[in-house]
């Protein structure tokens, strides 16, 4: 077991407040697991995943409850999960998940940010094929033997198990599988009674691109800018 170093930003909606546009992306995914799978977290496993990345951020439970009660409503919009992907300056691939009840508006505000942020929208198939679709949990290593626990989860899928950091600096574990073996990690972890941290799918670059720090500066404007829509989920690039 090494130690895992995350490529995705950690200046997520640094300009403005940050909190409220987490709430909003997960009270998004709320809706759509509820549509697709009922509002009963026992029953429907995608919602249970939302619930604990809405804990893993400070969402307040009744918040929570009120997006579940929302997205049973028949006045709630239907949310789209569309992937856009593109090239940032200097030729970093980024990949754009988003959430969206109009696609027109969504396309035309994403191509406006690539423009603005000197790259280029390119078409579906253009970058995802440099990134590997995963699950990602984290988890907290307190009272977890992380040698024993990563030879327990070979069987549920588990590709990749290390040592991390959380953005306020605290020890993580996080383990990594196929998005196929999302679900075999999930309940795998649930049968040890162990609650992650967060639970998200995610693009990880299988390769990186070396940049400055003044490119770096450049890629991270356009990646922000892209991160305070408020169609735009998650944003992954490839980095270095």
């Amino acid at each position: 077991m090494g130690r895992i170093f995350e490529v995705r930003k950690a200046t997520m909606f640094a300009r403005y407040d940050r909190m409220a546009k987490q709430f909003t992306r997960i009270g998004k995914e709320i809706a759509i697991a509820v549509k697709a799978g009922g509002p009963d977290p026992h029953t429907n496993a995608a919602l249970r995943r939302c619930m604990q990345n809405a804990k893993s951020v400070n969402m307040p439970k009744d918040r929570v409850e009120a997006a579940i009660k929302r997205a049973q409503g028949k006045e709630m919009e239907n949310f789209d999960e569309i992937l856009y992907e593109g090239y940032g300056p200097h030729g970093v691939a980024v990949l754009v998940e988003t959430a969206t009840d109009n696609h027109v508006r969504t396309v035309a505000n994403v191509k406006s940010h690539f423009n603005k942020g000197g790259g280029t929208l390119g078409n579906s198939g253009s970058v995802a094929f440099q990134f590997n679709k995963m699950g990602v949990f984290k988890l907290n290593p307190a009272g977890l033997n992380a040698e024993d626990l990563e030879l327990e989860l070979i069987d549920a899928g588990l590709e990749e198990l290390g040592e991390s950091t959380d953005e306020n600096g605290k020890d993580i574990l996080v383990a990594r599988v196929a998005f196929n073996d999302f679900g075999n990690m999930q309940k795998a972890l649930e049968e040890r009674n162990i609650t992650p941290i967060s639970a998200e799918v995610e693009w990880i670059p299988s390769t990186t691109v070396p940049v400055t720090d003044e490119q770096a500066e450049e890629v991270s404007k356009l990646i922000e800018r892209l991160e305070q829509d408020d169609d735009v989920q998650k944003v992954f690039h490839n980095m270095q």
